[in-house]
């Protein structure tokens, strides 16, 4: 179990499957800030609120020149579904071996009802136009999450 990338560290590149059928690499982006958020599964309560709360930003994160990027371990076709099912804006990307989430330290075990297992902790990356980490949430609650990101964005200008 890797530990949380820190703010000021360079943000581990990847290549992912995108459910849009094309691959994302993350080095690619650089120029503009990347929202990485890592969420544990589709059309479960708490992800399909997080995944519509930056689906209602677009417009504030299209302004500010950011792309969103949410990552599960979930397959591609299951990505499609919940993508189709909220009309959701940005790409989801399949994850299913956990490496990426491993790197970024988001895999981590987990404590739930007493029953310990390893999984994906809901948590955000915010990596700046240079391509390091400007914020990290490690917990991410939910509520509210889509404006705190938005304004750390606004900070990095």
């Amino acid at each position: 179990m890797a530990d949380w990338i820190e703010p000021g560290k360079k943000a581990p590149d990847f290549t992912l499957p995108s459910d849009d059928g094309g691959k994302i690499k993350l080095s690619a982006l650089k120029g503009q800030p990347v929202v990485l958020y890592f969420y544990p599964r589709d059309d479960t309560p708490g992800c399909t609120r997080e995944a519509c709360a930056f689906r209602d930003q677009k417009t504030a994160l299209t302004k500010l020149g950011a792309k969103v990027l949410g990552v599960s371990t979930d397959t591609l076709e299951s990505h499609g579904k919940f993508r189709a099912k909220f009309d959701l804006n940005f790409p989801l990307l399949a994850d299913e071996d956990h490496k990426v989430a491993e790197k970024y330290g988001a895999w981590r075990e987990k404590n739930m009802y007493g029953k310990i297992s390893m999984g994906i902790q809901r948590s955000t990356y915010l990596i700046d136009a240079e391509g390091k980490v400007a914020r990290v949430w490690k917990k991410v609650n939910v509520d509210g999450h889509d404006e705190e990101v938005i304004a750390a964005i606004k900070e990095l200008e």
